[in-house]
């Protein structure tokens, strides 16, 4: 007994009419009364009563029916959940990111997201005390996002775009892009930033700007959240050097004056993955980072 033999008693469960259910099927009138007859051998059960001039059910066939119409319609089901699987468009994604990206580009990726593939779940995992790559290397993680690209040879990395430190201050700071000539300018501030002795990518750069100026900061408040040290520097607690990403939070009495240096950003994932999901989501970073470099940011 094949799907296909159901699918057959099925539509003539409801047409009745031999020529009617063989043109909606797509199959010449002989070869459907074969293929019922077939499936009546199988079952040893006679499922119509036919003469020349009607053709209806029996009380057997009338109960396969109820009972196989809701299974076929599951089977319908499982078929194109399992199609979209293939497809890459049903599933889950977990991505790993930065705080630096949280209100610029990673709320447009989400976006396309959801848009494109309505029907994939993205869990979203933020910065821990695990690196990304044992998150990447252990499946904990399906993609990250990073700073720098990935040291270990089973991952795989791409540059998606880079983008300027830039120093914030309070909007009613009296420094801004016209009249800020260097750190020197800054000698007397308070600052708000990352522990510069952790061995983090970030805090490293951070160094670097400061030792290319041989500038040693003031600082008074440290935490590496970013959203914090905006939250602070509105306030007008202090200042910091952030990525530039941190401007699209929009968050009042903030200014940002962009510095020249610059920072990249690269998706990583396991190169051995071959999933459907991965790969349409590879697609969407690669157009949503498009408009960042279109930006020049």
């Amino acid at each position: 007994m094949e799907i296909q033999q159901i699918k057959y008693f099925l539509a003539l469960s409801q047409e009745l009419h031999f020529w009617n259910t063989a043109e909606r099927m797509y199959i010449t009138q002989s070869a459907l009364s074969r293929q019922i007859k077939a499936l009546e051998d199988e079952l040893g059960v006679r499922l119509f009563e036919r003469n020349k001039r009607s053709v209806k059910l029996t009380e057997a066939g009338a109960f396969l029916r109820d009972q196989w119409l809701p299974l076929l319609d599951e089977i319908n089901r499982i078929h194109l959940q399992a199609r979209k699987i293939h497809e890459g468009a049903f599933g889950t994604v977990r991505i790993g990111y930065p705080g630096s990206i949280t209100y610029g580009f990673m709320p447009d990726l989400i976006a396309s997201i959801s848009r494109t593939l309505p029907e994939l779940k993205v869990e979203l995992v933020e910065p821990t005390d695990i690196s990304f790559e044992q998150l990447l290397l252990s499946y904990q993680m399906d993609m990250a996002f990073r700073r720098d690209p990935a040291g270990n040879p089973s991952l795989q990395s791409i540059c998606l775009y880079s983008e300027p430190f830039a120093l914030v201050v309070p909007s009613n700071h009296h420094l801004n892009e016209q009249n800020f000539t260097g750190l020197h300018d800054l000698e007397n501030e308070k600052f708000i930033l990352s522990n510069l002795a952790q061995t983090t990518f970030y805090t490293s750069s951070l160094r670097q700007i400061l030792e290319d100026h041989s500038f040693t900061p003031d600082v008074r408040i440290e935490t590496d959240f970013g959203g914090m040290v905006l939250g602070l520097v509105s306030k007008g607690l202090g200042v910091s050097i952030l990525p530039y990403s941190y401007s699209f939070s929009a968050l009042p009495n903030v200014r940002f004056i962009t510095l020249p240096y610059k920072m990249n950003l690269y998706v990583t994932w396991r190169k051995n993955d071959n999933s459907p999901v991965l790969k349409n989501i590879l697609q969407q970073v690669s157009e949503a980072a498009g408009k960042y470099v279109a930006d020049g940011n």
